[in-house]
């Protein structure tokens, strides 16, 4: 059996490789909850919905940040990745 090659679509993150996300979830979490979410920061938006925003390495880090919601019942409204502006 030959191995499956994958070399032309692995990608190896460096460092300043990360990805921004805006998570926003229904309801007001509470400002300590950002250590939870590994120091993202968190917006209480007047509508009633709290973003949780920033930096996220990579596809299993976002998984892990969404499995953390849907394990406390946090309902999801949506997830929008950010660009980041090159200067």
């Amino acid at each position: 059996m030959r191995p499956h090659h994958m070399a032309p679509y692995l990608h190896v993150m460096q460092a300043d490789d990360s990805t921004e996300y805006e998570i926003r979830v229904k309801g007001h979490l509470d400002p300590r909850w950002s250590a939870w979410f590994d120091g993202l920061s968190l917006t209480k938006e007047p509508d009633g919905t709290t973003v949780i925003s920033g930096p996220v390495v990579d596809q299993a880090a976002l998984h892990g940040l969404l499995q953390k919601l849907r394990d406390v019942g946090v309902p999801l409204i949506s997830i929008t990745q950010v660009s980041r502006d090159v200067a």
